[in-house]
């Protein structure tokens, strides 16, 4: 669905039929225990830019708010985790390197032949 920054994630929740306003966050809202959200938190959120770049579905993201000054705004940041190879800590545009081999065109570079 379309947040309110105008992305699309699989998260976001709006119920507009027959008038109603109610919009969440069910990343955040899921979370033990639970992070309120906020509209204002879309607009910085990493996690559509996540799920237009990796699609794993062992990828857990885990998300907390900071703020990067103390009385600044709170922004969305997510920790990664891989239920399949159980690491966490690597970028989540990418991946954890090992659910999703890259081509062989990729890992051995170009061969003589290729060049021009």
């Amino acid at each position: 669905m379309r947040t309110p920054a105008g992305k699309e994630c699989s998260y976001f929740y709006g119920n507009y039929f027959r008038g109603r306003s109610q919009e969440e966050c069910r990343l955040l809202g899921d979370n033990n225990p639970p992070i309120l959200w906020k509209r204002e938190l879309c607009n910085t959120c990493p996690v559509p830019g996540i799920q237009l770049a990796n699609t794993c579905p062992y990828m857990v993201l885990k998300p907390k708010l900071v703020r990067k000054l103390p009385f600044g705004k709170q922004e969305v940041r997510v920790q990664t985790y891989c239920r399949k190879t159980e690491r966490s800590g690597f970028d989540p545009h990418i991946g954890c390197g090992e659910c999703h081999k890259l081509p062989p065109e990729f890992e051995e570079g170009f061969s003589d032949s290729d060049s021009v």
